[in-house]
């Protein structure tokens, strides 16, 4: 997990998504790398966390060793020298896209976004990327996210997409250096032996388009909408490892009572102190 934001724009959203990662998995070392998080005030949001026990790293990121021996080397060094126009969507944002990237390449692991709430345990899954969407006619994939990723440490694909990163990168455009990214690569390489990878349906990260992620605020108000709203629970609790929740389209609406977020937030919580009109 990665945190470039200031320690004052983390959220009671953010601290949810991480009690979710203990819920789920509670032999999990979850490492943040994030400047404002190893710090004492972050230490101190993040104490609860080890007073329970479980297993949580903090670590400021230094971007020149981790990115080196890699693409992303070269891609920071003309950055930093001023050759790279970095654009007008947040560096911090492209910075975070390739910072996964880089550090699931040296390391392995799991990756999530920060508005990724986690339903179940990881422990089944390896070599993993999620489908956002899907082509109705031939069922296959449309559009990868790259929110959720589950990699072996030297991973080729991994390898593809820093390249990819380095070569193409445009600080102008929404997207083109995260999901569009990972769906351009994924889109050229063959799946054989040498990849090893598995494109996973939508359901499984991402059960519910980001055009579409209010309605899982909304409480029932009829009871075709209490219908509807059970069976897309059911249908959570039984196909999904994660919901996204899509920060970018979600972030102001209020949690209603009953709603299905709602209800994953009693799901998932550990401390479960928080009132949902705080999330």
């Amino acid at each position: 997990m990665t945190w470039i934001s200031s320690l004052h724009s983390l959220s009671h959203r953010e601290l949810l998504v991480i009690e979710s990662v203990f819920k789920s998995n509670p032999k999990a070392c979850l490492v943040i790398v994030s400047t404002s998080l190893d710090s004492p005030k972050g230490n101190a949001v993040l104490k609860p966390f080890l007073n329970m026990g479980f297993n949580l790293i903090t670590v400021s990121p230094d971007f020149g060793s981790i990115f080196k021996h890699t693409y992303a080397e070269t891609w920071f060094n003309r950055l930093k020298t001023g050759n790279i126009n970095p654009g007008e969507v947040s560096l911090g944002q492209n910075l975070s896209n390739l910072l996964r990237l880089v550090l699931l390449y040296k390391y392995g692991g799991v990756y999530i976004d920060t508005d990724v709430i986690v339903l179940k345990s990881f422990n089944n899954l390896s070599n993993v990327i999620g489908a956002q969407s899907m082509k109705i006619e031939t069922k296959t994939w449309s559009r990868l996210n790259n929110a959720v990723l589950i990699f072996d440490k030297h991973h080729p694909l991994l390898y593809k997409f820093i390249q990819e990163f380095a070569l193409t990168f445009d600080g102008n455009k929404w997207g083109h250096n995260g999901p569009y990214l990972v769906s351009r690569v994924v889109g050229r390489v063959t799946n054989g032996p040498e990849f090893n990878f598995t494109v996973l349906p939508p359901p499984a990260f991402y059960p519910v388009d980001w055009s579409r992620i209010r309605s899982l605020f909304r409480g029932p108000n009829n009871r075709i909408q209490s219908d509807w709203l059970r069976r897309k629970l059911e249908q959570i609790r039984r196909q999904s490892y994660t919901v996204h929740l899509w920060n970018r389209q979600s972030k102001d609406v209020r949690v209603e009572e009953g709603s299905i977020v709602h209800h994953i937030i009693s799901d998932c919580c550990i401390f479960c102190n928080i009132s949902t009109s705080s999330l």
